[in-house]
């Protein structure tokens, strides 16, 4: 069995903060959107809670932005585009294929590569892309009054509304797949443990 430690406390504590913000914005978010069911919550309440764990998220990414910048822990996150897309080849069809036949995974977390490259540009594509557009919508949403009235001559709150709606579709997609991801190590519970404990466990 080989052991590595691969999540530091910092990155531990802004996971899991992190989830529990995206829980809440799902459920206040879709309390909103769908206003009147009665098991969601009530708008009134879902408004604030969703605008305050918006601001929360916020303040998160720039804590993983900057923690990326000033840490080693960015370095995971950095393309080697020698043999990329052999790996990625090799990634994809052993999540599509491989991984129903029982075969070997082709990748192994080490102390340089904690992620495959099909993780790395999915990490990359959340955190630097869509993030920072739903980011920007949601603070979009908090400044209405300050926006023009049209933009690409439409009106500005309908793009701003598509595009936070579109970005959290995605986001939670991204989340479902997280999800399933993360049941496929070594045991069903073997991932979740190493983002608690910071320990990468894996039969060698």
């Amino acid at each position: 069995m080989n052991a590595l430690y691969l999540y530091s406390l910092w990155v531990r504590a802004w996971h899991w903060i992190n989830a529990l913000l995206f829980l809440v914005l799902i459920l206040s978010g879709a309390s909103m959107h769908f206003s009147g069911v009665t098991w969601l919550l009530a708008f009134e309440t879902a408004r604030p809670v969703h605008n305050i764990a918006g601001i929360l998220l916020t303040i998160g990414w720039i804590v993983f932005v900057v923690g990326n910048l000033v840490t080693a822990n960015g370095r995971f996150y950095r393309i080697h585009w020698r043999g990329w897309l052999t790996r990625m080849t090799e990634q994809s069809w052993y999540y599509a294929v491989g991984i129903f036949r029982n075969a070997p995974h082709p990748f192994h977390p080490s102390e340089s590569e904690k992620f495959n490259e099909l993780q790395k540009l999915t990490y990359l594509g959340v955190m630097y892309a869509l993030m920072p557009l739903l980011i920007v919508s949601g603070w979009a949403f908090l400044l209405v009054p300050y926006l023009p009235e049209t933009l690409f001559g439409i009106g500005s709150v309908w793009v701003v509304a598509m595009t936070h709606l579109t970005v959290a579709y995605l986001l939670v997609l991204f989340l479902l797949t997280h999800l399933y991801i993360i049941t496929t190590g070594t045991t069903l519970f073997s991932n979740h443990r190493a983002m608690i404990t910071g320990w990468h466990r894996e039969d060698v």
